[in-house]
């Protein structure tokens, strides 16, 4: 199984960033696994690793985790944003 492991983004409803410190383990999925129910029109898949969602404190917990169960994982790194400091007199100055 292929998994990506990453940190996740903070919600848009979030002002604060103690929710960014977690990584997650999520399965990759290929489009082909879903399929459309033709009775309901509901979507259902047929195996679920979809809904397979482990979170680690650490980067390397989660790569250890991922090379003990011999998945194939991708990391992606975190984009870091810098806050840039503003003066108020910043405002009047052109």
């Amino acid at each position: 199984m292929k998994v990506r492991i990453y940190r996740p983004t903070k919600s848009a409803m979030q002002s604060g960033k103690n929710n960014m410190k977690k990584w997650l383990l999520v399965p990759v999925e290929q489009e082909k696994l879903r399929s459309v129910n033709p009775l309901m029109g509901w979507t259902s898949v047929d195996s679920t690793e979809s809904q397979l969602k482990l979170s680690f404190t650490s980067k390397e917990a989660a790569i250890e985790y991922a090379k003990s169960k011999k998945f194939d994982y991708v990391v992606e790194e975190p984009q870091i944003s810098s806050i840039k400091k503003k003066s108020y007199a910043a405002n009047f100055t052109g």
